[in-house]
């Protein structure tokens, strides 16, 4: 099948797909005489894997350790257990990151008083000072296009 048909029946845009192709996540397909790339139903499951797994928020090192270990079919699960378990600090991590966040919403929130001029607007004014959104996040804990 062509890439359009594969992207179609996984929902994976095409150049999502191309991507995969050029980083390695997705073994290259076969080409047709005329060219074309000829994808078949390995193509599709492994397109279907990476799709569940990146909506699981996994990062694509984490895919490709995972793609790795599915390739040794007689090897222990431990290493797919370890990698679960690092993923999961990983989201408790954020979550406590989210809920800090979520609590300086508030607070900024609170400081409208919904009435008077943007010059007198407590939200406004709170984020000019910057005191509290200074706040230390790790830098590699964020989702790029999350938000």
């Amino acid at each position: 099948m062509k890439i359009g048909q594969v992207s179609k029946q996984t929902g994976v845009p095409v150049e999502t797909i191309r991507y995969y192709e050029k980083i390695d996540l997705l073994p290259a397909p076969g080409r047709e005489a005329s060219g074309y790339r000829r994808y078949g139903e390995e193509h599709v499951r492994r397109l279907q894997f990476i799709k569940r797994c990146r909506n699981l928020d996994m990062t694509q090192e984490e895919i490709r350790q995972l793609i790795g270990v599915m390739n040794q079919p007689e090897a222990g699960c431990q290493e797919v257990d370890n990698l679960l378990e690092h993923h999961l600090d990983h989201i408790r991590q954020r979550i406590a990151e989210l809920q800090a966040l979520q609590q300086e919403m508030q607070a900024l929130r609170a400081a409208c008083a919904s009435e008077g001029q943007v010059s007198e607007c407590g939200i406004l004014n709170t984020l000019k000072q910057g005191d509290r959104s200074e706040r230390a996040l790790d830098p590699d804990n964020h989702v790029p296009g999350s938000h």
